[in-house]
């Protein structure tokens, strides 16, 4: 099969491979779309099983990213990028540095920051080659606090607002007190929504293949720790997801028993079926690059001129464009997922 006829191929403006044999970079950049503005997205380091798959996913990742920025109100068009490799052993600041050069090559039409398998001190080791970077300067926030770019935090309490707002339309609460939630994934973002949760009085189950990390969190937040493999099984009001992609597959989504779907994963659906699937039995999606986009949200303003009280504000308004989504779903009859990639789409080609 060649690029061109790849089923997660969607117009793409650019596909860049990338390959640097002294410092052992294997890397492809894909640029989605660049109408409302320059593409924007996280690099992720993954131990791929092969060169399709890292195509696959950066590929798919693009394209969520363009959706992103739109459904924000971002001026900004959607990119990704994959380095193909294990981030606990391949990583070195020569590969680093490689990529920056890379990004540099593009000439601004792609800007780079932190991902899976990425980190924000990576990202200032690209910036050695390359001006084209964002979440890496510290920020203000409220009481004068600062804290570095790491854009997760941002990511959690948009997810955080917009499982709010998945919750109030599919169950009709208006807290979360009690609430069960099941969380895949307790790295970064995960760690934060579950603070957040925590805070609002919602009860937790958390997994995550990194079993330390599940302990500490356990412990810090009191959470219930589950095994990798049941948290699909849980009777729980809400599952988030905040891992890898392709989660909800033929396989979980008839295993799950909770009425909304809220996290931070990107690509969550392992297809379009899913989201049939999904509506089908009932349950809410609150799809992914939507309540996601805090943090594509907090690199922008990163690049503009920082005021925390402004991006918390836009940050806050993704709970009403899901509730536009779930009343949309509602009036058609349609997918949430459906209705959300018809309304990016609109906006884009508005611009166009």
């Amino acid at each position: 099969m060649h690029l061109f006829d790849h089923p997660d191929f969607d117009g793409h403006e650019q596909v860049v491979f990338c390959c640097d044999p002294a410092s052992g970079l294997r890397a492809i950049i894909a640029i989605h779309d660049t109408t409302l503005g320059p593409s924007l997205g996280g690099c992720r380091m993954w131990p791929y099983a092969s060169d399709w798959e890292a195509l696959r996913d950066v590929l798919r990742l693009s394209r969520g990213m363009t959706y992103k920025s739109a459904l924000a109100g971002l001026p900004l068009g959607g990119g990704k990028s994959v380095i193909i490799g294990n981030p606990r052993t391949d990583k070195s600041e020569a590969l680093l540095r490689a990529m920056g050069r890379n990004v540099e090559r593009l000439g601004g039409r792609y800007i780079v920051a932190e991902d899976s398998g990425t980190s924000v001190p990576d990202i200032k080791t690209m910036a050695l080659e390359t001006t084209h970077v964002s979440g890496i300067a510290e920020k203000t926030t409220d009481g004068g606090a600062t804290r570095n770019g790491d854009p997760s935090p941002a990511t959690a309490y948009g997810v955080f607002v917009g499982m709010k707002a998945a919750v109030h339309h599919r169950l009709g609460r208006s807290d979360l007190e009690g609430l069960k939630v099941a969380i895949q994934g307790v790295g970064h973002v995960g760690a934060h929504l579950a603070r957040h949760l925590r805070d609002a009085g919602a009860r937790l189950w958390i997994a995550d293949i990194d079993a330390e990390r599940v302990r500490q969190v356990a412990d810090t937040l009191g959470a219930t720790p589950v095994r990798v493999d049941e948290v699909f099984d849980l009777d729980v009001d809400v599952f988030a997801p905040c891992a890898l992609g392709a989660v909800l597959n033929d396989d979980t989504v008839a295993r799950l028993s909770a009425r909304v779907v809220a996290g931070a994963a990107n690509n969550q659906l392992a297809g379009p079926r899913h989201g049939q699937a999904l509506f089908d039995r009932g349950i809410l999606y609150a799809p992914d690059y939507v309540i996601n986009a805090g943090g594509v949200i907090d690199v922008y303003h990163e690049r503009t001129g920082y005021d925390h009280a402004r991006v918390m504000s836009q940050i806050e308004a993704i709970a009403d464009t899901l509730t536009e989504i779930f009343a949309r779903a509602d009036a058609e009859r349609k997918p949430t997922a459906v209705v959300a990639d018809r309304m990016a789409c609109q906006r884009v080609g508005r611009a166009r």
